[in-house]
């Protein structure tokens, strides 16, 4: 259920299903043993929506696998789940798997992009907001008439890499330490009108932007991290007209001041994360 704010012309969705969704990475004992997403349980998700790789739908044999999501946050909801392994994600995945992902991305945003606006997002463990341990992603559908409350494509600043069809950089807005965004150096397109030649390079700037990243949260040096935390992310691809990917390391939490004001506080000069960035060898 959609509920608009009369004020502030801002939505909340009410969707009470969501508290029923199982976890497999709680910090308590859960009684969830069996994980949907892997390999031989095909059988324990709604029914396949689509595949790459070999077999028949609700099968073994699929490298990407997109089902519908049993505990929707709208009308359309799905799961992409990554591959079939359970622990290895974007940023630790071969390129060519990261490049078949990537690949599930386009086409089901193209298969809703006539249905409202399609957002695509990954959270990559427990403080990010992942229940299940399986890697995965998940694409929303949003009724048109919703004025979304996201930002837009920021300008290219703090540069830390180029490849031929993308540019990496750190926003100076940027809103969390080592935030990076991946934009395509040709503008006024949506993500689905990504070509078969583009995604090769998407998935390689990607795949390795998330291990520069990782590498400079295991530094003990990185005075803001707790020790021994995980790396922690999010990324979206943003859903209209000049898309990027927006990657957001969890390695702070918003407290009384930026819930009671909206505001941010950086603790990491965006400048300076992309020179720890673009000096990071992976």
């Amino acid at each position: 259920m959609y509920v608009p704010d009369c004020k502030t012309q801002r939505w909340v969705i009410i969707s009470p299903a969501r508290s029923d969704r199982p976890t497999t990475i709680a910090q308590k004992p859960n009684t969830y043993h069996t994980c949907p997403f892997c390999m031989g349980n095909e059988k324990a998700t709604p029914p396949e929506l689509y595949r790459i790789g070999k077999g028949e739908p609700n099968t073994p044999g699929w490298e990407v696998r997109v089902v519908p999501n049993k505990y929707p946050i709208t009308d359309i909801h799905e799961v992409i789940i990554h591959s079939p392994s359970c622990t290895d994600d974007v940023d630790t995945l071969p390129v060519a798997a990261v490049q078949t992902i990537f690949t599930a991305y386009r086409d089901r945003y193209r298969a809703h992009e006539m249905d409202g606006q399609v957002l695509i997002f990954c959270n990559h463990g427990l403080s990010a907001g992942a229940s299940l341990k399986h890697p995965h992603s998940q694409l929303v559908v949003i009724p048109h008439q919703i004025n979304l409350d996201s930002v837009m494509l920021e300008p290219q600043k703090n540069i830390v890499e180029e490849s031929q069809s993308f540019v990496t950089y750190c926003p100076d807005f940027s809103q969390w330490p080592f935030e990076t965004w991946i934009a395509p150096k040709t503008t006024g397109k949506k993500f689905g009108d990504t070509t078969d030649a583009e995604l090769p390079d998407c998935a390689a700037v990607v795949s390795r932007i998330l291990k520069k990243l990782s590498s400079v949260f295991k530094n003990p040096d990185v005075h803001f991290k707790q020790a021994n935390e995980p790396f922690v992310f999010n990324y979206y691809i943003y859903h209209g007209k000049d898309w990027f990917i927006r990657i957001i390391p969890r390695s702070i939490h918003r407290a009384g001041f930026e819930l009671g004001t909206g505001l941010n506080v950086n603790v990491i000069d965006p400048v300076e994360a992309s020179q720890i960035l673009k000096n990071t060898a992976v």
